[in-house]
């Protein structure tokens, strides 16, 4: 009898409830916010308070300070005591930088954007696109005063930088169209191109003399010429460019800086065992 009855309390599977569901969705709901603590961290390097996160965020202190604590002892946050900032962790850095270890040409870029930043005395820089926008995989300041606001690891439009233009000059028309339809064309600046067929035009241009321009469209005082680099296959593989203040960038500097940006893209490309598109007949 006793064996029986045993048999009898034996705990069966309970069926899901819409509490399992709720504490499934409230895992999902806390890993998205947590990433979110951490891409609008990544956002300022002087940090934030808990109350600033609190009203970027729209999230209360509460839910913040919970997931930072959790963030924290992962170390993808840190948090500065003296002066109650929190900041983005060693941890963040190491996981960010397998991206661009994994797009192992950046460290094979380095000497040719090293060149491009002495030679011209301006900001050189190296981008990939990522979902319709190009990020910032690594850059060479100029010594001059006026940097780019756009950090390593940025994002930026493609149809709002230098950068974005030369890779979408190499798109089909379809393809470019399918761009604008999906991530729109932001007015950044005064000068931003916001119209399909203008950027069409841009597009024409770029293709003819090899190289793309940025006049104030993504950052006002600052122009940006770049170039193509392409993979073994002809395809796009990145951008570089070099970028300075409009007032040491006037249109007739343009050109020799477009020459020059473009034929250090041609060697990049060869170095990396890429091969240049054939050009149109």
């Amino acid at each position: 009898m006793k064996k029986d009855a045993i048999r009898r309390k034996a705990v069966t599977p309970r069926p899901a409830t819409d509490t399992d569901s709720e504490v499934k969705d409230g895992g999902v709901q806390s890993v998205d916010r947590a990433l979110l603590l951490i891409e609008t961290l990544a956002e300022d390097d002087e940090g934030y308070r808990l109350t600033d996160l609190a009203i970027r965020t729209g999230l209360s202190p509460s839910t913040i300070h919970r997931l930072l604590t959790t963030l924290e002892n992962r170390r993808f946050v840190q948090f500065d005591r003296e002066g109650a900032t929190w900041h983005v962790g060693a941890k963040s850095f190491a996981v960010g930088a397998t991206f661009a270890r994994r797009r192992n040409f950046v460290t094979q870029a380095m000497p040719f954007l090293r060149r491009l930043r002495d030679e011209t005395r301006e900001t050189a820089n190296l981008a990939a696109v990522d979902e319709g926008a190009m990020v910032i995989l690594t850059r060479l300041e100029s010594r001059e005063i006026m940097r780019s606001v756009t950090k390593v690891g940025g994002r930026v439009p493609m149809v709002a930088s230098g950068l974005g233009k030369a890779l979408l000059s190499t798109y089909s028309e379809e393809d470019v169209f399918a761009i604008i339809r999906r991530e729109g064309m932001p007015k950044l600046t005064s000068k931003s191109i916001v119209r399909a067929g203008e950027l069409c035009k841009s597009l024409h241009d770029i293709r003819e003399r090899g190289y793309s321009v940025d006049d104030e469209e993504a950052q006002v005082g600052l122009r940006c010429v770049s170039a193509v680099v392409y993979d073994d296959r002809s395809e796009p593989l990145a951008a570089i460019s070099v970028s300075g203040k409009a007032s040491r960038v006037p249109d007739d500097r343009l050109p020799v800086l477009g020459q020059f940006v473009r034929q250090v893209a041609d060697e990049l490309t060869t170095a990396l065992g890429g091969v240049m598109p054939a050009a149109p007949k």
